[in-house]
């Protein structure tokens, strides 16, 4: 087995820098999340269409996440950040025009929704692909044992959950000033963390390069049974954030108004939990990557079990909140314990591998809950809690787990 420990970097980690980056990158994305549906309708699009694009985008990083990982030690972190935060502004800024033709009525039908899938899906998404194994992969490279190395994976997790809770805030604040506003801030957003990264990251020196970095299998022992928790874990979650306003609207019967609301509010909750999980749970506890998984997954599964019940709002928000809290323990033990298994060159593609497994559950959550939901509307709750289940107990018993990791 493996260390995967790298060599002393020469200068001082600029994790800070890192999660920076990550976190303008998605607060940018998260903040056209309240905009999307109210969008989709101003400019004539179905449903189906802003579906269609919102999967365009997981597709890309699905397809994508390997390669930016790989090429993150090859070409360096500073060229790769670069190259993408370069196109996802370039993406982002066409999105806008396109959005702004729409409601001015300059485009419709076909080609409007042409350009939102080339645009906010396969563009924007093949560049966002790059930023979380960039950053893991550095993480990885500049961190030399187990309590580091996870604190710096929660640091990534922590900064999407805040940057999840602020594009929330932020898109629906700027939303009443026009669905114009948030669609003319996201591409600032992406230019400010380019900047960013041009002129404070550091690039590397050609020996911290990896010259052909090693492409890692999803079959490889080591990793696997990590990828299929994580899997599980991120399946679960889809489950949940895609039906919540369903549920809320469904169990509580609100107007569309007190839904959004009561929606946000859960939502909120989730964030707020996985929050507090990586930001403070996981560097205070000291836990191993096998322990925050089977702690977080039991927290998440008790959080679940609260969501079958129709018991009102509260309890609800309370579920929500449990859910993100046990999640927010065990992404941290998904995203470092594979880490600790595999050589420095493994570590790109690795982290590219997680990004597309992570991925893949957005390409298969929104259909299959929603179709579900329209079977049984209890079903893909309990469908998710069973999912959950299943990985809590995966993670009590393979060996890998149980021999630390």
């Amino acid at each position: 087995m493996s260390s995967g420990i790298a060599p002393v970097a020469q200068a001082r980690p600029q994790i800070g820098l890192l999660l920076s980056t990550v976190f303008l990158a998605y607060l940018g994305q998260m903040a056209l999340n309240p905009i999307i549906a109210p969008l989709a309708r101003e400019v004539g699009l179905a449903e189906w269409q802003v579906g269609v694009t919102i999967s365009a985008a997981a597709v890309m990083v699905v397809v994508t996440s390997q390669f930016w990982g790989r090429r993150s030690q090859a070409w360096g972190r500073k060229t790769v950040l670069m190259i993408a935060l370069g196109a996802a502004v370039v993406s982002m800024t066409g999105f806008a025009v396109a959005a702004a033709s729409g409601m001015s009525g300059v485009l419709a039908g076909g080609a409007l929704f042409a350009l939102f899938v080339l645009l906010r899906g396969v563009g924007f998404g093949s560049a966002i692909a790059a930023i979380p194994p960039t950053a893991q992969a550095y993480i990885a490279d500049v961190t030399h044992d187990e309590e580091t190395r996870t604190r710096g994976m929660a640091g990534v997790g922590a900064v999407q959950g805040v940057a999840m809770v602020g594009g929330a805030v932020v898109g629906g604040a700027l939303a009443g000033f026009g669905l114009l506003v948030p669609l003319a801030v996201v591409p600032m957003l992406l230019a400010l963390a380019f900047v960013l990264v041009a002129v404070r990251l550091r690039r590397e020196e050609r020996h911290e390069l990896v010259a052909d970095p090693a492409r890692v299998s999803p079959l490889d022992p080591r990793v696997w049974p990590y990828l299929l928790a994580g899997f599980g874990m991120f399946t679960a979650l889809g489950f949940m954030q895609v039906l919540i306003g369903f549920v809320v609207q469904d169990r509580l019967g609100l107007t569309a108004e007190a839904t959004g609301l009561a929606t946000g509010g859960s939502l909120l909750a989730a964030g707020i939990g996985m929050v507090v999980a990586q930001a403070v749970v996981v560097p205070r506890s000291g836990w191993s990557p096998p322990a925050l998984l089977r702690i977080g997954t039991a927290v998440a599964l008790a959080g679940f079990a609260l969501l079958v019940l129709d018991a009102g709002l509260w309890p609800l928000i309370a579920a929500t909140l449990l859910i993100g809290l046990g999640l927010g323990i065990a992404m941290p033990g998904y995203t470092a314990g594979p880490t600790l298994l595999v050589d420095r060159d493994e570590q790109g593609g690795l982290a590219g591998l997680i990004g597309a497994t992570n991925g893949l559950t957005f390409v298969i959550t929104p259909t299959a809950s929603t179709a579900l939901y329209g079977l049984w509307p209890p079903l893909p709750i309990i469908v998710g809690a069973a999912v959950m289940a299943v990985v809590f107990l995966f993670t009590l018993l393979h060996p890998r787990f149980r021999g630390g990791g």
